[in-house]
């Protein structure tokens, strides 16, 4: 199997399969494949998907209930997934004694002995992440796989102890033995008319972390002001931007 990263701001994973290799991803991830490659969707029993009850936990977190092998049959086939936004690929290996912690939307693809699993979730007030709480996949097993990361990539290596605190959305890929939590903003002035978040993850060393700086929330959130609103005045879709409108008059 061989792989290469393909773009810049928007890459796309290009996997090289020969006959009868196979790699795994969550149902809706596929750009595009040749001829050779053929596809099979499974909620249980597709390498990487631990069972039925493992599907299920999976869905119940947040992820996709159904995952998707695709295996070359008959000759070397290719198989492609693309970023959603602006961002990077990750390429990781695992080694059966190693486990990452990763973004809820953060695995794009991996062998059929990588597994995927729900690893952390915690609700937290509404209106936070979309009401949906905070959610963390587990990443294990062995063989490669491949994460996506939103924004730049920004990696810090914690000693023993050390402690970094952070946005929960900008974190994006962790080791798993690291001590992860989710802490409420102290003081009520921070609470009430802080700017800043009323939660964040804390992150103890030893251990490496992958932080990105453009989580799907922050863009969206960011695009929301230019969007139609409804009851706007006038026809068609627009998107105003610096005072200026766009679409359909």
């Amino acid at each position: 199997m061989e792989h290469k990263i393909v773009g810049t701001i928007m890459p796309v994973l290009e996997v090289t399969l020969a006959p009868d290799e196979s790699v795994v991803a969550e149902g809706g991830e596929l750009s595009w494949m040749t001829s050779a490659v053929e596809l099979h969707t499974s909620a249980g029993g597709t390498a990487g998907s631990k069972g039925v009850f493992g599907a299920v936990k999976r869905a119940v977190g947040g992820g996709t209930l159904f995952m998707t092998e695709y295996r070359a049959v008959g000759a070397s086939g290719m198989v492609a997934f693309a970023t959603k936004v602006p961002g990077h690929i990750k390429a990781i290996h695992l080694d059966g004694s190693r486990q990452y912690m990763v973004h809820r939307r953060g695995y794009l693809c991996g062998t059929p002995t990588v597994t995927l699993e729900i690893g952390f979730q915690q609700k937290l007030s509404a209106g936070v992440f979309g009401g949906e709480g905070f959610i963390l996949q587990r990443v294990a097993g062995s063989g490669d796989a491949w994460i996506e990361l939103d924004g730049e990539v920004v990696e810090y290596e914690l000693g023993p102890g050390e402690v970094l605190k952070v946005h929960p959305g900008h974190v994006g890929l962790f080791d798993a033995t690291m001590a992860f939590e989710i802490e409420r903003v102290k003081g009520i002035k921070n609470m009430l008319f802080g700017a800043d978040a009323l939660f964040l993850a804390r992150l103890t060393g030893p251990g490496t972390v992958f932080l990105q700086t453009m989580p799907l929330a922050n863009l969206a959130a960011a695009v929301a002001p230019y969007l139609p609103r409804e009851g706007d005045s006038g026809s068609g879709n627009k998107l105003s931007i610096g005072g200026f409108s766009l679409g359909n008059s």
